[in-house]
């Protein structure tokens, strides 16, 4: 009879990592998941309230000790605890550091201490910047703003501990995430949370440019598989690169969504086309995209309440948001 297996999700009550808890227990795992609630939510996990096997510990990770009891005897650790609001990190840095850097490195030590298995690192694509594409895991590491710089820090820091302390570990940079449990309140971000607050209140949809700007989308499910093949492999010390490998418009969004649109002027900083390059993660993990484009949209439509109570941005709101943005980004300001 086979032993089962332990996993740490950090960040296991957000968006993606409430998934992978998912994902986890149906695989037969129990489940350890560090949570601080300030950008997760409990009721991403209420469908498996009473569940044995699913812990749930609301500490911030910074304050975790290096003989965590919640990692003893760990397998797997799976790291998605971090400020994942792009926009306000030219305003807040320190705290962009502080919990993507050195909160990662207190989860590695967590790990290290524990002997786990394997570490999977979320890291961010956005560390390439405005890359050519489509974006192999070779190209230049070009961090354009405080959370970029934040996510590649602690990437640079997880390959560390690999390197000094042979924790195993792997990193996994992700394109552009949208699926069921995506943020939906503080501070102005990512296009999905924004669509649907604002279907929901009857308002026209914020499009920034002309909307032919692409984006490579990626269901949260096909995410969570694919840090589930990067924790089992035998392979080590690697760099991923995770999309769907076929960006699509954001006007083809706005089709799917359905609704009038007013256009906003492009941010600075930003791509006209993020495109990840995914034969590596192909070949390595044997990964394969299982939803499609239109049946992810279809599939947060049917879970549009959940966006009920998001913040509904409109343009007032969403220049004083990202004002200060325009001022470093755009070189006004020094």
């Amino acid at each position: 009879m086979s032993v089962q297996k332990l996993a740490v999700v950090t960040g296991g009550a957000g968006f993606i990592g409430s998934h992978m808890a998912d994902l986890l227990l149906d695989e037969g795992c129990r489940v350890h998941v560090i949570d601080n609630l300030v950008g997760g939510r409990l009721d991403n996990l209420a469908h498996r309230h009473g569940n044995e096997n699913l812990v749930v510990d609301t500490r911030d990770i910074r304050d975790l000790p290096a003989d965590d009891s919640l990692f003893t005897g760990a397998d797997y650790v799976f790291h998605f605890a971090g400020i994942g609001d792009i926009v306000p990190s030219i305003d807040r840095p320190v705290d962009y550091l502080s919990t993507n850097v050195m909160g990662t490195v207190k989860v590695l030590e967590a790990a290290r201490h524990a002997r786990v298995k394997k570490l999977v690192y979320a890291a961010s694509s956005s560390c390439y910047g405005l890359a050519g594409v489509p974006t192999a895991e070779s190209a230049p590491i070009s961090t354009e703003y405080p959370y970029a710089l934040s996510k590649y820090m602690g990437e640079e820091a997880v390959l560390h501990w690999g390197k000094v302390y042979r924790l195993p570990v792997n990193s996994i940079r992700i394109f552009n995430a949208y699926g069921t449990r995506s943020k939906t309140s503080g501070a102005y971000g990512a296009v999905f949370g924004v669509f649907l607050a604002q279907k929901l209140a009857g308002k026209p949809f914020t499009v920034v440019g002309d909307g032919t700007q692409r984006r490579d989308f990626l269901y949260v499910t096909d995410i969570a598989r694919a840090f589930y093949l990067a924790a089992t492999t035998e392979r080590v010390n690697e760099i991923y690169n995770l999309g769907a490998g076929n960006p699509q418009p954001v006007n083809r969004l706005i089709e799917l969504l359905g609704g009038p649109v007013i256009h906003l002027p492009k941010r600075p900083g930003e791509p006209e086309c993020t495109w990840a390059d995914i034969t590596k993660i192909t070949n390595d993990l044997g990964w394969k995209q299982r939803v499609t484009f239109e049946e992810g949209v279809a599939e947060m439509l049917k879970n549009i309440e959940y966006w009920r109570q998001a913040p509904v941005w409109d343009t007032a709101s969403i220049e004083q948001a990202t004002k200060t943005w325009f001022s470093f980004l755009a070189g006004k300001t020094t």
